[in-house]
């Protein structure tokens, strides 16, 4: 399998709190700053993350101050819509299917970044609202210093050793929690017998989380065994949590699986600095932001016309090898996303 040059991101500390004023002015409308609500991921704990470098390298360059609200993918979806009628953000950036369900709510407006025709055909939106602007892939996280024989397959996690030691993150709230959902129909075959998975695997399970990027810590002291993530965050974890590794689970005796993750970005409709929005796009997607992708996120750049030869690249190609890349139908899990989260809560309690 030839994987793609594509990035990743960072862990992030939960929403960051900002108080953001109603931009009804002209005046306002042409303020030096933009503000953009993201799924957490790309923004390093000790600020050496991928959103780091690019809001610092496009500040400096445009003199435009960056806002930056972080949270669960579909947290941000509901917050935007929620400020349909007084919109505050400019820029956003969630994981699928909440990017694709932010446009079908009417919050993205139609733009595509310069060097969007380097992004693959389904990396970007038929219609010009939303564009890849890091690529990803989702995995699982377990800790190898505590794990000897570290797990292969999904049924391994039902193991009586792995109580209150699981936790994934909340399918409908977090955009890797959703994904869990996602893989266990594909490699358990539909709806049904996923939801009797996740079922029984409620007995190991320590309970729904929010934020995906808390549970890493918690794999790297042992306070977990595993748990859910995606291959960049936490192939930028690993350089502060020497505890954690990358794992795919299989089902029985088939093949370790994934499907890509992107981080997908578009402009908000009646963004309050729709301009600095578009600037900001397009730097994100400028072939140095790219080049950063690995060597500073530890992910896959979004553009195929940036091949990585860093390090970070190499032992990230080395890491997917043997993966079988399946991709979803993200047209049905975005018309059946609700339906798929009530069968989650109906199987699981939650």
């Amino acid at each position: 399998m030839r994987i793609p040059t594509r990035t990743l991101a960072l862990p992030l500390a939960g929403l960051t709190a900002l108080t953001l004023t109603a931009c009804g002015s002209s005046a306002a409308s042409d303020a030096k700053s933009v503000t953009v609500y993201s799924a957490d991921g790309l923004k390093g704990e000790n600020g050496d993350g991928w959103y780091d470098k690019v809001f610092k390298d496009f500040e400096k360059q445009t003199g435009i101050e960056v806002k930056y609200v972080e949270g669960g993918s579909g947290e941000m979806v509901q917050r935007a819509a929620r400020e349909k009628s007084n919109t505050q953000a400019d820029v956003l950036v969630t994981l699928p299917p909440f990017i694709q369900q932010a446009d079908e709510k009417g919050l993205l407006t139609a733009y595509e970044p310069q060097g969007a025709d380097q992004v693959d055909g389904a990396g970007r939106a038929a219609d010009g609202t939303w564009t890849s602007v890091v690529n990803n892939y989702f995995g699982f996280i377990h800790n190898k210093k505590e794990l000897k024989d570290p797990p292969r397959t999904w049924e391994e996690l039902l193991d009586p050793a792995y109580k209150e030691k699981v936790q994934y993150s909340t399918p409908g709230v977090a955009g890797d929690g959703t994904a869990v959902l996602i893989k266990a129909m594909h490699d358990f075959g539909g709806k049904e017998p996923a939801m009797a998975y996740l079922k029984k695997l409620q007995t190991n399970n320590v309970g729904p989380s929010a934020s995906t990027g808390k549970l890493a810590p918690k794999v790297d002291k042992g306070e977990l065994l595993v748990a859910n993530g995606d291959v960049q965050m936490n192939f930028a974890q690993s350089r502060d949590m020497p505890n954690l590794a990358i794992w795919f689970p299989a089902r029985g005796d088939g093949k370790p699986t994934s499907f890509a993750l992107p981080y997908a970005a578009g402009l908000v409709a009646k963004a309050p600095h729709g301009e600095n929005g578009k600037k900001l796009l397009d730097f994100m997607l400028s072939e140095q932001a790219q080049r950063d992708v690995s060597a500073v996120g530890g992910g896959f750049a979004a553009r195929k016309d940036i091949e990585a030869t860093d390090a970070n690249a190499v032992e990230l190609a080395g890491l997917m090898e043997g993966v079988e890349i399946f991709e979803p139908d993200w047209a049905d899990i975005g018309a059946n996303l609700d339906t798929y989260i009530d069968a989650w809560k109906s199987a699981t309690g939650s």
